[in-house]
């Protein structure tokens, strides 16, 4: 009589994959949300052209006094050319220049010429979509 006789259990692991995977996606998409974007609060200028570039490995925000940021740190024209240089393989490094509307081009220059300096060929400016006044 086979209605009596006892059947090993068995695990089903298919669903339990599915549902790994869910977990995995979910906790990937919030920690993506959980990352603050560090940055000094600047005034853009702004482009009738402006249009998006790809995601900036490196952004560097230089303020109307001509301090440099990037990140949370300060850096002098030397150091962030010392900074790029010991990022793995500046010649591919994509950098993006972000300076207040206000700062002068003499300072946005400097510090373009410190990231060449370093090897960076790959260097954008920061605008806001607008009008271009």
């Amino acid at each position: 009589m086979r209605y009596f006789e006892t059947r090993k259990a068995r695990i089903e692991i298919i669903p339990m994959i599915d549902i790994m995977f869910f977990l995995l996606v979910f906790f990937i998409m919030v920690t993506l949300r959980m990352i603050p974007a560090d940055g000094i609060a600047s005034r853009l200028p702004t482009s009738s052209t402006a249009k998006s570039l790809p995601r900036p490995q490196v952004t560097i925000v230089v303020d109307r006094q001509g301090a440099i940021h990037v990140g949370a740190l300060d850096l002098s024209a030397a150091q962030l050319t010392r900074m790029l240089e010991n990022k793995p393989d500046p010649s591919r490094l994509q950098v993006v220049l972000a300076g207040d509307r206000h700062t002068s081009l003499q300072l946005l220059m400097q510090v373009m010429d410190a990231c060449r300096k370093a090897g960076v060929t790959r260097i954008g400016l920061a605008a806001q979509q607008g009008g271009g006044s």
